[in-house]
C-alpha cells in the first residue's frame, strides 16, 4: 500500500489509517487477516505465491532463490526536497541517523518459526540482495548519477529503482526516500517514525541553507550502529562517534529530539514526535512480539497479537 502525497503528518495519519482499514475490509471478504510486521513469524518462503508482475518476474529471473526467499516487509517514507543537489548533501548526513530510526522500527524477530535472537532479522535477509544497506558518501549529484548510469550502461540494473540502499535519492520523484525500517506494527508508531524522518530532513535542510551542517561519518562506522540496532534494538548501546564511546539508545534519542526541536512545531508534529517516549517505554514491535512468545510459547498467539495491534487506533 502507498499513500498519496501528504502535505503534513496529519494528512499522512489519515491516509495510513484509511488504507489499513480498506485492506482489513478487503481481506475479511476473503476470510483473511492482515498483520504489520517485518517478517511472518512462521511462514516459509518456499510455499508462498509471488504476485504476478513483470518486474517481479524479471527479479526472479536475475536473482533466483535470493529473490524468491525475500519474504520480508518494510516501510518506506519519502520526504520532498528543494533540489537534488541539496537532497544529496542532506542524504549524506542523514545516514548517521538510520540506525536510530531502524531500532525504533524493529519488528521482525522471528523467521521460519524460529526466534532469531535479533530484534530485526529482515535486514539480514535483504542483505543477500546487491546494492543494499548503508550507501557510500557521494560528493555531488553528477558523481551519484555517474554511478547509476554506469550500472545501467553495464546491464547491472535497468534504472535507479534497483538500487535498494537504506536511504536514496529517488530516481523519479523529487524526494529523499528512507527505506531502512521494518514494517511497523501500529499507526501511532508509523507516524512517530515518519515524523522523525521529516524533521531530520527539515533540520538538515535548514542547516544547509545557512551553510552549516551536521558531521558526516563513514559507512563502515554507521554499519557498526546498524548491526547493533538489528541485534538489540532500543536496548542497544550505539556508538557516539564524536565522543568515541558507547551510549545507551534512549540518550541518543533525547539528543536527536534536541537536535530537531526547532523544526518540530513548524511541521506541526510535536504529538507524533513525542510518541517516541512511549515507544521506548513499551518496547519496539519486536520486543512486544517476543514478550507474547515468552508468555505463550505459541507463534500463532504472536500473530494474533500483531493482527490486533495492526488494527489499533483505526
Amino acid at each position: 500500500m502507498g499513500t498519496n502525497i501528504c502535505e503534513n503528518i496529519s494528512q499522512a495519519r489519515d491516509e495510513v489509517s484509511y488504507l489499513r482499514q480498506q485492506i482489513f475490509e478487503l481481506a475479511a471478504k476473503e476470510g483473511l487477516e492482515v498483520a504489520a510486521s517485518g517478517t511472518h513469524p512462521y511462514s516459509h518462503w518456499s510455499v508462498q505465491l509471488i504476485t504476478p508482475n513483470p518486474r517481479y518476474d524479471q527479479l526472479i529471473h536475475e536473482m533466483k532463490d535470493v529473490a524468491r526467499s525475500n519474504l520480508i516487509f518494510g516501510m518506506h517514507v519519502h520526504v520532498a526536497i528543494p533540489s537534488r543537489e541539496e537532497g544529496l548533501q542532506i542524504m549524506n548526513v542523514a545516514r548517521y541517523f538510520l540506525p536510530h530510526l531502524y531500532a525504533l522500527s524493529n519488528n521482525s524477530p522471528f523467521w521460519e518459526g524460529r526466534d532469531t535472537e535479533f530484534k530485526s532479522f529482515r535486514s539480514k535477509i535483504f542483505d543477500k540482495f546487491p546494492r543494499t544497506g548503508i550507501l557510500p558518501y557521494f560528493v555531488s549529484v553528477p558523481q551519484y548519477d555517474d554511478f547509476v548510469n554506469l550500472l545501467v550502461k553495464t546491464n547491472c540494473i535497468d534504472n535507479g529503482k534497483k538500487i535498494w540502499w537504506d536511504i536514496r535519492l529517488h530516481t523519479f520523484y523529487p524526494t529523499v526516500e528512507f527505506r531502512v525500517c521494518d514494517m511497523i506494527m501500529t499507526v501511532d508508531e508509523v507516524m512517530c517514525v515518519a515524523a522523525l524522518m521529516q524533521c531530520i530532513i527539515a533540520k538538515l535542510s535548514k542547516l544547509h541553507q545557512k551553510n552549516q551542517s551536521f558531521r558526516s561519518y563513514r559507512r563502515i562506522l554507521i554499519n557498526e550502529n546498524k548491526w547493533r540496532a538489528a541485534r538489540w534494538g532500543v536496548d542497544a548501546k550505539l556508538i557516539d562517534f564524536g565522543r568515541q564511546e558507547e551510549v545507551a539508545f534512549p540518550v541518543l534519542i533525547n539528543e536527536l529530539l534536541e537536535f530537531i526541536d526547532d523544526v518540530v512545531d513548524e511541521l506541526g508534529c510535536r504529538t507524533e514526535v513525542n510518541y517516541v517516549y512511549q515507544m521506548l517505554e513499551q518496547g519496539s514491535g519486536a520486543d512486544r512480539q517476543l514478550k507474547v512468545y515468552e508468555d505463550s510459547n505459541d507463534l500463532k498467539k504472536v500473530m494474533e497479537y500483531v493482527v490486533g495491534q495492526t488494527k489499533k487506533g483505526l
